[in-house]
């Protein structure tokens, strides 16, 4: 059950207090029928640009466009009265300049009415972050395994996992929280690196393969929820398997269909008057 005891929005402020205090909940949305239904739960909600993968079919993240994150995003909002939620800039909208950063996170947040955008990066990103903050666009920075430099990185392989790597991410990390970031999430990296990550910044730090030591955990929703059943990334826990129970749905509704022992009167309209002879 939520442990929310307040009907006020979650604000990216009241995260970043909640570091050290109370673990911080988070799971993504892409409808408003799942927003409303993770709201009542979580601290968080994150619409990310795995939307590509989960809704639409695609091998990556890189072909979701802006446009398609705020459709999504004002329809999270619209489901959600009390989770802060956080838009994924997508690839291509945000790395050209702070300007162009800018100018699309503005978009963002007044067409969605989101509280706020999440960016990924390393220390190319740092001053973008700075620009956006200074001019009112909280940032979460997204650091690790960044699935938008998939490519770069190889393919969706582990991050620091060497000592030297783990000082690398820790200092990034660092930077971001000086220019302004309000969160970080660290999203598959070695558990000591995460914990050093999060004892090392004075935001909050959100994992998702990383450390049970972070100040919150994400997961993506489908995945919690057993909706696919081809793969599964290892630090996902199922906590539902709803695949079967829909194929099943599913095939009821054909046969009965078939049969024709769906619909029956009970699900038909009458008349509101005898029909003319």
């Amino acid at each position: 059950m939520s442990q929310h005891v307040s009907n006020d929005r979650v604000t990216p402020l009241v995260l970043q207090k909640m570091k050290g205090n109370t673990k911080i909940v988070s799971l993504t949305a892409y409808t408003s029928s799942m927003a409303s239904l993770v709201d009542p739960h979580v601290e968080l909600i994150i619409v990310g640009d795995s939307v590509g993968m989960v809704a639409y079919g695609q091998a990556s993240t890189l072909g979701v466009s802006l446009e398609t994150m705020i459709n999504h995003g004002a329809a999270v909002v619209r489901g959600a009265n009390r989770a802060c939620v956080i838009i994924d800039m997508p690839f291509g909208s945000y790395q050209e300049s702070p300007q162009q950063a800018f100018r699309n996170a503005s978009r963002v947040l007044s067409r969605t009415g989101a509280q706020g955008v999440k960016l990924e990066g390393g220390a190319e990103m740092l001053a973008t972050t700075q620009f956006l903050v200074e001019r009112g666009i909280p940032v979460m920075a997204h650091i690790g395994l960044t699935p938008q430099h998939v490519n770069r990185l190889g393919g969706f392989k582990a991050q620091a996992r060497t000592a030297e790597s783990t000082a690398q991410l820790r200092d990034v990390a660092v930077a971001f929280a000086q220019h302004g970031a309000f969160a970080l999430l660290v999203e598959a990296i070695s558990e000591p690196a995460a914990a050093r990550i999060t004892a090392a910044v004075n935001i909050p730090v959100i994992g998702i393969g990383a450390s049970p030591a972070c100040d919150g955990q994400v997961l993506v929703t489908e995945d919690i929820l057993g909706l696919f059943s081809d793969y599964s990334p290892r630090f996902v826990k199922r906590y539902a398997e709803l695949s079967p129970l829909i194929s099943t749905a599913c095939a009821q509704f054909a046969m009965e269909v078939r049969q024709g022992s769906f619909p029956t009167s009970a699900h038909c309209f009458t008349m509101l008057e005898q029909p003319m002879e």
